[in-house]
């Protein structure tokens, strides 16, 4: 009988423990930065995202080689001259939703939401504020956002051939659904 309560406790802490949270592997993000040359557009659909409704944290990693570009030799550029995915393989960020109580998991809407947090991008780590939203339809959770990011904020060197060809800050698009972990 104690075996069975003491599994019964188990499985009880298990399920609150992780009945707050909400993950996906196959989170996406897209870039797009506009240039008089052309512009430079690419999607990663292997984010990692994770979302705790209790504590208000919420977390995503990047592979930076897992952006895929319409054009090969530009993704090998992206990786190579600007990224340096080889040295920096990760782009993180790790925060909190500050209005969390502002958001009902158990009603459909568009809950405007404000996240702080570090972003870390090519070794550089900056606190960033950031508008987006939490999305709920049919019990399913999804977050979005927009954002732009400023090239040397994160020490994104632009070689000097190109400098005045290539646009100085990147429109980056967060859209993912998740699942209860």
């Amino acid at each position: 009988m104690k075996k069975i309560i003491a599994v019964l406790i188990a499985s009880t802490i298990a399920f609150s423990s992780s009945a707050d949270k909400y993950f996906t592997k196959t989170g996406k993000i897209n870039f797009y930065s506009k240039t008089p040359i052309e512009n430079i557009e690419a999607q990663n659909n292997a984010v990692g995202i994770l979302l705790n409704t209790t504590t208000s944290e919420l977390s995503f990693s990047v592979l930076i080689k897992s952006f895929v570009f319409e054009k090969k030799l530009m993704q090998e550029h992206f990786n190579e001259n600007y990224m340096e995915s080889s040295k920096y393989p990760k782009a993180k960020f790790s925060g909190k939703v500050k209005n969390m109580s502002s958001v009902n998991f158990n009603k459909d809407g568009t809950y405007p939401i404000v996240v702080n947090g570090t972003l870390s991008i090519h070794g550089k780590s900056n606190e960033v504020e950031q508008k987006g939203f939490i999305v709920i339809k049919n019990g399913a959770v999804a977050i979005s956002s927009n954002m732009s990011v400023l090239l040397s904020d994160y020490n994104v060197k632009i070689p000097r051939a190109v400098r005045d060809k290539i646009s100085k800050d990147v429109k980056i698009k967060i859209v993912s659904a998740l699942r209860k972990l």
